[in-house]
Order: C-alpha cells, then structure tokens, then sequence
C-alpha cells in the first residue's frame, strides 16, 4: 500500500460540522406503524385503555422521579424511560404474565409493567427500606421476582448472558415460558452480545433478543458507532429478526406477540430492534449537545401517549372525562408514592449483608 500524507488519513466519523465529516447525526429511522386497529389486533376496549393507563403512569412517574432528584432527595444515576412506554406496555401486553423479562439500567418503565408499585418504586429510588429491592439497588436495580421482572443491571450488556440462562431454564423445565431481554443500542458492540446470540441460536433457546434503540448509545448516534443496521447482527447467526416502531403501542404489541408465539412454539431465538426515541438525555447529567431541538420536536410530535389516547378518543373507547379522571388519578398516586418515599424509613445498618449471599453464614475471608 503506497504511504499517504498524514494529512490524507482521517477516521470514520470525526469532527462536529456535519454529517458528512461525522458531525450531529439523526437518532433513528421509524418504519411504518401498524394500521391495524385494536379489535384486528384482539385487544378489548379495556385493554386499550389499560395501556393508556399504563403508559400514562410511566411518564408521570418518571417526570416526578426527575423532579425529586433535582430537589436532591436522591443521587447517583438517573435515567429516564421518557418517550419510550410504548416498548415496555405493548410487549407486556403482549407477553403471558409468567414469562421472564430482564432489562437495562433504564429499568423504571420495566419495573411499573410488571408489578412495582408507584411507592415501592419511589421509595427504591430514595434508598428506603421499603424500596422493590429494599432501598439498595437504586434507580438501576428495580426488580420483582415473584411476578417475574428480574431486574435492572448496570453494566452495560452484563445482563444479556443471564437472559440466556433463563431461557436455557425455561426449557430445561419444560414450562413453557419464553426469557426476553432488553438493552440499549450501545449494548449491540459488546462481545457477551455476540457469545450469548451464538449460544441461543445453537441450542434453540426460547428467547426474544431486543434493542430499545433510542436512538442515542449515550450521546453518540447509531451511525456513528455501529456498522450497517443494528438489526443485520442477526444474520451472522442466522436468527430471525425484526424491526418495529416503539413509537407507537399497537407496532409494538402486534408485531412482539407474533414473535412470542413462534419462540414458544418452535424454541428459536429472535433478535429485534425496537426503534423509540428518549426525549431526556442519557442519564441526568448528560447535556445533550449531539442532538438537534428541531430534531426532538420531530419525535415528541408522535407521541407514544398522545397517540394513543387520540385514538382512544376517536374509537370512542373512552371519553375526555374519562381519561381526565384516570390522568387525574394516576397524578395523585404519584403524588403519594413521592410522599410515601420521602417518610419511609432507611435500611437498617445491620441489613448491610442481608441478600446478598445464599448461605445464613457465608464465610468471610479475613
């Protein structure tokens, strides 16, 4: 290879002017949402409003989340589920209430789908011993084993191998549940991503493999950091794959119960992307400074939340004083989950070791 000026080398992307000199780039591209209604899709009038409900106490939750931490009643790491309910409600809905589920540190959403109350989750967040997993996970560890949540994880991509063993369990017991994971799209370049999908795919196991690509891994575009689409990871293991758009509730719920009923039928891995959009930044220090506001006003005017509850509106599922009353609901529940955490109790100090070993007296190395 003939040598080159050191000014002729460059390396994909740099620099901060435009896209073409890897400058700001766009999140993500939607495909097209479903145009199913929800009585094609087998979904009732009150399940639709269930799912209003439900996303609708996602953002509330989160908004008041955010607001406390800025008052300081908590540290550490916070980040926000905000704009993305649509992937958690339309894949709960989606999934049997037994199935495992295991996600990321941007966990809150996850967690009020599947079980934690508005006070068990505030309450974590404060660090109170009524906290979901007793005051000493935080903001990314909220869990609820009995209902088959099995929590948040901090780093990045640590968590996908542990899907993988619940599904390998699952079907090992023969009891017919499926294990899904959810991760970031920052996760798709770690190597226990790529270890994991080889290992499922070859033993065919029962699991749903899933990007909430947001559009942001951090503060850096997808573009920027990973090569093609990040839905062509499968196709180096010759699994099934998909792409939906998060942003709409009915895409979601649609496509993700086709994918849950093959997996449970043929005991075959699938990885999808879910393509959404968070509206805050990575976690609350994150200044945002890689995305454009033009391009935050683009997504937040296709609202998961609004969008649904138009439709509601327009089916006739519900009227405004109906959805008026849950909203107003659902704030005062908040408002109470915040009142609830703040008066809670902290751990005990002598819990410090308590669930943390299997054994009553682990023996400690001196």
């Amino acid at each position: 290879m003939a040598k080159k000026a050191k000014s002729d080398i460059s390396f994909a992307p740099t620099g901060m002017q435009s896209p073409e000199k890897g400058g700001v780039q766009k999140g993500v591209d939607l495909p097209p949402a479903t145009k199913k209604k929800h009585k094609s899709l087998g979904l009732s009038n009150d399940q639709v409003a269930d799912m209003y409900a439900q996303m609708y106490l996602q953002r509330r939750f989160e908004e008041r989340a955010m607001q406390q931490y800025q008052k300081g009643k908590f540290g550490g790491f916070l980040h926000l589920y905000i704009g993305q309910e649509a992937v958690s409600t339309g894949t709960v809905f989606a999934l049997q209430n037994d199935d495992d589920i295991i996600t990321a540190y941007r966990d809150h959403g996850w967690g009020l789908c599947r079980g934690i109350t508005p006070k068990s989750g505030m309450a974590e967040l404060f660090g109170k011993a009524t906290g979901c997993s007793k005051g000493k996970g935080g903001s990314m560890h909220f869990a609820n084993v009995k209902e088959h949540f099995w929590g948040g994880y901090g780093i990045v991509g640590g968590h996908i191998p542990i899907a993988s063993g619940l599904a390998f369990a699952n079907k090992y017991q023969a009891n017919g549940r499926i294990s899904t994971c959810f991760f970031g799209d920052g996760a798709v370049d770690q190597g226990a991503l790529h270890e994991t999908l080889n290992l499922a795919q070859l033993w065919k196991l029962p699991a749903i493999f899933v990007v909430e690509n947001n559009g942001y891994s951090m503060g850096t575009a997808a573009k920027r950091h990973t090569v093609a689409e990040i839905v062509d990871r499968a196709k180096g293991y010759g699994m099934k794959s998909a792409v939906i758009n998060g942003m709409d509730v009915f895409s979601v719920y649609e496509k993700m119960k086709e994918i849950a009923d093959d997996v449970r039928e043929h005991s075959e891995p699938w990885f999808v992307e879910i393509r959404t959009y968070r509206y805050r930044g990575h976690s609350m220090s994150d200044p945002q400074k890689y995305r454009t506001k033009e391009e935050l006003e683009e997504y937040q005017s296709i609202d998961p939340i609004e969008r649904l509850k138009a439709y509601i509106l327009k089916e006739g599922i519900r009227s405004e004083a109906d959805l008026k009353a849950v909203e107003d609901g659902i704030e005062q529940e908040v408002l109470d989950a915040v009142t609830f955490a703040d008066e809670s109790p902290f751990p005990e100090d002598s819990e410090l070791y308590e669930d943390m070993f299997v054994e009553e007296n682990p023996y400690f190395h001196v």
